[in-house]
């Protein structure tokens, strides 16, 4: 408890001198500006003994403010407001005229008038630069929080404390397993490791002193499209059946769906309600925030699947003006902002000049982008979780995608994506501070949707992109400069969602060519799809080969292509690899062929894919090197995922002891495979939780899927 409040009371100090600074500089400044005020004796003084007295200026006048200003406010508490407020510029004028009689170089002149507008100005900036250090301290900030619950709980004395536990699902978006691991071996997360029992000095620590353990980590497998549609999809609504990537081409509607476009996520959560007969996870006194989906919550914010509707029943956005709409959120988050646009350009000009490589281009808008992700959309998701505790709702589902943008363009493990992984750990450390002041007991699960790999880029080892290859392997011209490939990142879709732009990805909807028969070529992550639009169904392998003799040749032996799947008329699947290698699906278990590198539930994954209505023509995995875990993205990201290969298909999830083991080790496999599987094992925590959480209907499914 010492060490704490030394810890405050340094905090406060540190706050009293930067507005000690700011006032100093802001007396400087008025003293260039105005001709009525002056630091300096007539002859002139040097600008260590100008900079001297204004310091000392505006120390004294800090001092009479804090000390004198809160007697005079009481001696006049009878005056009429109107007068009170007329009096408080003459009053303030003449504490600075006394502050300046206090300076002993007697040089500082101001005439009583000027002195008014002085006084004010010092006042407005003090308050301003107080006011904002004070909300970006954690401390400060959970206070406040801490007052508007007792405001609540104050409001609604009949709600008291509910009997039953309600479940906080948190998503750290795109942190793989090994890397959390690795992070709390560090001492970067220090919250995760004391609920892991692992807190031991590190950032954060306790001296040395261990913690008891209330938390499990466990690993579990993505499906092959290893990306936050497909994962989330799955978690939330029970099912991503169907969705074969981050972006694929319908060949039916003659559509490109992306999961991150509001009208795809729409489409994409209808069809899985439909699929799975029930609303989803959050269907009763649920609440989803900062996801593509909703999971049938009734309390809605930031979810990108809702963000295309337009009046008042879209709440999608709702989450920016409540959180905005308190001037201490504002002044906090875009503080923040400003700063963490400033890092980014200060670390991209830093690996530019050391020509680090794998490396991306981070100019244009990305700072900003990365800064909305890290900042903006994390105050906004955290505060409206805070709410939800306060508000004692059953379920929580949030997603915190800061990781995930920043790893795309710096790397997984690099300096700036540690540091992003610091700043999630504190903001679950002020969710699980806060959930000691929740009308309900809270069990808090983390997990993450999917992980990322490293690795250079396809277009950067080759100098060509799939795109091109394809239409090489086609006999098609290959322009000089070809278009770059979007990057998938989330946060881009919620930015545009946010100030109510077009989300829309340009070009992206198929419009018909001169020549049609050309190929749609779409990129997620290190994973490609290749489609004929002019032909209604999947073509199969010999079509392909009918039409063009040289293409599967091409992308099977190409040096940064792991595998390609098509559709064959005589074996039904067939996995292509280099070297003649063809291995139907069925025989994929007793050789595995080009899989074999990708690791255990790679065929699985593959034969589970070939089976989806929406399959692409082509389906192509890139080049996986296992010792170093790398991939080549066929988009411009150095930390990539949506296929098969490394640390993207292995996410976590970690939850609290007081549930159930999320894997019984009477089940076959003895590990979690597929988001669908994730869904399930969240369900029956929900039931565990004893609560109304989960339609019958939806209970009933699961033992029939259980069975």
């Amino acid at each position: 408890m010492g060490g704490e409040r030394w810890r405050r009371v340094g905090s406060a100090v540190w706050r009293s001198v930067a507005v000690w600074a700011v006032s100093t500089v802001t007396m400087l400044v008025l003293a260039g500006i105005l001709p009525d005020f002056r630091l300096q004796s007539a002859d002139g003084d040097s600008a260590t003994r100008i900079g001297a007295t204004a310091a000392l200026g505006a120390g004294a006048f800090g001092i009479l403010s804090s000390v004198v200003w809160p007697v005079l406010v009481r001696a006049l508490l009878l005056v009429p407001a109107f007068v009170l407020a007329v009096l408080v510029f003459f009053l303030n004028g003449s504490l600075l005229l006394l502050a300046l009689r206090l300076d002993p170089s007697g040089q500082s002149t101001v005439a009583p008038e000027t002195a008014v507008v002085v006084a004010a100005v010092m006042s407005a900036v003090a308050s301003a630069t107080g006011g904002a250090l004070a909300v970006r301290d954690d401390d400060a900030y959970r206070r406040r929080l801490y007052r508007l619950s007792d405001r609540r709980r104050r409001r609604a004395p009949s709600a008291g404390v509910l009997p039953t536990p309600g479940a906080v699902f948190l998503q750290f978006d795109g942190v793989g397993h090994d890397v959390l691991v690795d992070a709390v071996g560090r001492g970067l997360m220090p919250t995760v490791a004391a609920w892991l029992g692992e807190g031991q000095g590190g950032q954060g620590g306790h001296g040395g002193q261990g913690h008891r353990t209330t938390h499990r980590l466990t690993p579990w497998r993505t499906d092959w499209s290893s990306q936050t549609g497909a994962s989330q999809l799955g978690i939330l609504h029970g099912s991503n059946h169907d969705v074969p990537a981050f972006r694929w081409y319908e060949k039916d509607t003659r559509e490109i769906v992306v999961c991150n476009r509001p009208t795809s996520a729409a489409e994409l959560q209808r069809r899985a309600v439909a699929h799975t007969g029930d609303g989803g996870l959050l269907t009763v006194d649920g609440a989803s925030r900062g996801n593509l989906f909703s999971g049938g919550a009734e309390q809605l914010a930031l979810v990108l699947s809702v963000a295309a509707r337009r009046g008042r029943e879209n709440r999608s956005r709702a989450g920016y003006f409540a959180y905005f709409s308190d001037p201490a959120n504002a002044v906090r988050t875009a503080m923040s902002f400003v700063a963490d646009v400033g890092r980014e350009i200060g670390e991209s000009t830093r690996a530019r000049l050391k020509k680090r490589r794998p490396r991306v281009g981070r100019g244009g808008l990305y700072p900003f982008i990365r800064a909305f992700a890290t900042v903006v959309e994390r105050d906004v998701v955290v505060a409206a979780v805070i709410g939800d505790m306060f508000a004692g709702r059953a379920a929580v589902y949030a997603d915190l995608v800061a990781y995930d943008e920043v790893a795309h363009h710096s790397g997984p493990r690099s300096r700036d994506a540690e540091k992003v992984l610091q700043r999630l750990d504190r903001s679950l450390a002020l969710i699980a501070q806060v959930a000691e002041h929740a009308p309900r007991a809270y069990r808090v699960v983390l997990l993450s949707d999917h992980g990322q790999s490293p690795g250079e880029t396809f277009r950067a080892r080759y100098g060509l992109g799939l795109g091109e290859l394809v239409r090489a392997g086609c006999g098609l011209p290959v322009p000089r400069k070809a278009r770059r490939t979007h990057s998938g990142a989330e946060a881009r879709a919620a930015v545009r969602a946010a100030l109510r732009r077009p989300v829309e990805e340009g070009g992206e909807q198929y419009r018909p060519t001169r020549a049609p028969s050309e190929p749609v070529v779409l990129a997620s992550g290190n994973l490609g799809l290749v489609s004929f639009p002019d032909v209604p169904h999947r073509m199969s392998r010999e079509e392909i080969d009918d039409r063009h003799p040289a293409l599967l040749t091409t992308l099977a032996n190409h040096p940064g292509i792991g595998f390609v799947l098509v559709r064959s008329e005589e074996h039904g699947g067939l996995v292509l690899g280099a070297h003649g290698a063809e291995i139907p699906l069925d025989e994929l278990d007793e050789n595995p062929g080009p899989l074999a590198e990708f690791g255990p539930g790679a065929a699985d994954a593959v034969r589970r894919t070939h089976t989806f209505p929406h399959a692409a023509d082509i389906m192509v995995n890139s080049w996986y090197d296992p010792e170093e875990g790398e991939v080549l993205a066929f988009e411009e990201q150095i930390g990539s995922h949506g296929g098969l290969g490394g640390a993207q298909g292995r996410p976590f999830l970690m939850s609290p002891l007081a549930l159930s083991a999320p894997v019984s080790d009477g089940e076959d496999s003895g590990e979690l495979v597929g988001a669908e599987q994730v869904h399930r094992v969240l369900r029956r925590w929900l039931r565990e939780c004893d609560g109304p959480q989960v339609p019958v209907e939806g209970a009933a499914l699961d033992d029939r899927r259980a069975a």
